[in-house]
């Protein structure tokens, strides 16, 4: 037996660098081998196991791989949390963030910046609900766009605030967008939001959903993809 099978005595989290991540575990009954990742944020270690897997032995491959989570956790965004003067990307367009006390306290979009007055102690609070809201009203026409080309009745649109998920579509015909995809630009949120209506037709990943979603998405889907996997990460460095 391999020396990382040995100990049970290994703690639940990982020392990477100067910082302390808790390690989660999930089981999935569909899971043959265990599957580690780095949460999209960096907030902590995540390992999905089969049903049949020791705990111990999961925490202890975690460790066994210690440098590799270092170098992922290395490669992450820096968080940049919304600050006056700042910026934040919107439909990936720069937004300079311009704050004066005496200005509304609602944020405001003018040409290119985000305008906002208030607290400044509630300025990533007020920030993060405008980003939400304008995201929800994006994936909503996005959705009822997408549901017209595939000939099918609309669906409710909902947030998500996975940290793993881009979307997601469930068996009671509710598609989930991810909010901060309201920071990408447009073509990739819309890819996402196409795939998810597809579902709604093709709950799978057969010859028959790509070709509708070839059929509905007016984009180049390979652009988006390409561009998730490159920069989707750092969606996640600008809000807590």
């Amino acid at each position: 037996m391999i020396d990382w099978l040995r100990s049970d005595m290994l703690a639940p989290e990982l020392e990477l660098g100067e910082r302390i991540l808790p390690i989660t575990l999930r089981r999935h009954p569909r899971a043959r081998r265990l599957t580690l990742r780095l949460a999209p944020d960096g907030s902590e270690v995540r390992i999905t196991l089969p049903r049949w897997a020791r705990s111990a032995e999961a925490i202890a491959f975690a460790h066994a791989r210690r440098e590799w989570l270092g170098a992922q956790l290395a490669k992450l965004p820096q968080r940049s949390r919304p600050v006056p003067d700042g910026t934040l990307q919107f439909r990936g367009v720069p937004l300079a963030i311009r704050w004066d006390k005496g200005l509304p306290r609602r944020p405001r979009l003018e040409a290119a910046e985000i305008t906002l007055g208030g607290p400044l102690a509630s300025l990533e609070t007020r920030l993060r609900r405008w980003f939400e809201q304008q995201a929800l009203e994006l994936f909503e026409a996005d959705a009822s766009h997408y549901c017209a080309a595939a000939e099918i009745d609309p669906v409710p649109v909902a947030l998500s605030r996975a940290q793993r998920r881009w979307g997601s579509c469930s068996d009671k015909r509710l598609i989930r967008i991810n909010w901060r995809l309201v920071q990408a630009p447009d073509h990739v949120r819309r890819s996402v939001v196409a795939h998810e209506v597809t579902h709604l037709l093709h709950f799978n990943h057969s010859p028959a959903f790509h070709q509708t979603l070839g059929r509905i998405f007016d984009g180049d889907l390979a652009e988006a993809d390409a561009w998730l996997k490159a920069h989707g990460r750092s969606l996640y460095s600008s809000f807590g």
